[in-house]
């Protein structure tokens, strides 16, 4: 049983189309649709326009004729959908008004016999099969018969562009798999793969599988580079995409992904030790860094008198106490030299007149503690000869 949707419309056009196929008994049904022979299966392409061809006569006519004047006639075109076939209306022409669904319209203009239906904007949801159903009345309302033919249509719709793609590593020697799909065709695309110039080649089975479209190459080789295409086509067009292949001696793309693993493990272990050494030098700063309050000073060495001084041409004299260096040794040895202390290290008197009584200079003592020659020498001294001074207060 056909079942229509539930609006008040559609409910209205059923009620109307049964009660007319009711009434029109078959010893008063005077009308015959047509549809051409051969025709009843229709394909189109997705995007494009069909005619959905029907006509009617009238018994007893030996062909399609103008319509009378007395003929009111009532059409109404039908999609059957899904598997319950259920009934969507696509065009109706009651009582000389056209109703109908976007892209479908009537080849002819009414009043007429020929009730063909033309889509225009054709999409695959459109595929089905299409009832015409015609009552014809006269001008008082008398139904005058009833008939209705069923057309199927098929939409097919031609393959979308394909994706290609390589599976596996292209190293001489090893395997790889070229793929192509097509997101959309009606039917079922088939594909074919073929290897574009200057080395063109044409791949057939068992390398090639035309309903998967997937092309296995085997034992590669460098001669096998180049570009290679692959084309899904069926019964009402085609589209194509291509891969390079490119062939490859060595494991680059290994050498690759090693290179780039090696330097971030570098990276990160050179980041470490700079955070180690940071780290370590912090803990060095702090104990050094840390002054307690109850700290004492450091007492100061207690510099002898015969220290070191600062000459007046700002050399530092190296003598010093033989008493804080070392004990005294034995008595110079006769007929050396003892040297003198120099003038830096000796305490100037104050500047006084040359005496004129005739007395003789004292002699210079000494360095304190009694120091030999040799011990000043291994200290850094420079002896210095002093000139002796003459009663009239001259150098000599």
């Amino acid at each position: 049983m056909v079942s229509l949707p539930r609006s008040p419309a559609t409910s209205l056009l059923r009620f109307l189309f049964l009660g007319l196929t009711t009434l029109a008994s078959p010893s008063r049904a005077q009308v015959e649709l047509h549809v051409p022979a051969g025709l009843t299966k229709l394909r189109a392409v997705e995007g494009a326009e069909v005619v959905l061809p029907a006509w009617y006569t009238l018994r007893g006519e030996v062909s399609s004729t103008k319509p009378k004047p007395w003929e009111v006639p009532t059409v109404i075109w039908f999609l059957l959908e899904g598997t319950n076939m259920n009934m969507s209306q696509v065009l109706a022409h009651i009582s000389g008004v056209t109703s109908s669904k976007p892209g479908a319209s009537l080849v002819y203009p009414m009043p007429s016999r020929n009730v063909s239906l033309r889509l225009q904007g054709l999409q695959e949801k459109d595929s089905g099969p299409y009832l015409c159903s015609v009552n014809l009345q006269d001008s008082q309302g008398t139904v005058r018969g009833h008939s209705s033919k069923t057309l199927e249509l098929n939409v097919l719709v031609p393959p979308a562009p394909p994706s290609c793609r390589l599976r596996g590593v292209p190293h001489v020697g090893t395997n790889v798999t070229l793929s192509c799909q097509s997101p959309r065709s009606k039917p079922a695309a088939q594909y074919q793969w073929v290897r574009s110039p200057p080395s063109s080649q044409v791949f057939f089975a068992p390398v090639l599988d035309a309903i998967h479209g997937s092309l296995n190459l085997k034992n590669l080789s460098t001669s096998m580079s180049g570009v290679y295409i692959c084309k899904a086509h069926n019964e009402v067009g085609s589209a194509q995409c291509n891969v390079t292949l490119k062939v490859s001696t060595g494991p680059e793309a290994t050498v690759v992904a090693g290179a780039v693993v090696g330097t971030m493990v570098g990276l990160g272990l050179l980041v470490g030790l700079v955070l180690l050494y940071q780290r370590r030098g912090k803990a060095l700063e702090e104990p050094a860094n840390d002054i307690k309050e109850d700290a004492i000073a450091p007492r100061t060495l207690p510099w002898p008198k015969g220290s070191d001084t600062i000459s007046k041409n700002g050399t530092l004299s190296s003598v010093t106490s033989a008493r804080a260096l070392r004990p005294p040794q034995g008595p110079p040895r006769p007929g050396a030299l003892s040297p003198t202390p120099s003038l830096s290290s000796q305490v100037l008197p104050s500047p006084r007149l040359p005496r004129t009584d005739g007395a003789h200079p004292q002699p210079i003592s000494p360095s304190p503690g009694g120091v030999s020659s040799s011990a000043l020498s291994r200290m850094g001294a420079v002896p210095v000869m002093v000139p002796a001074q003459s009663q009239a207060g001259s150098l000599v």
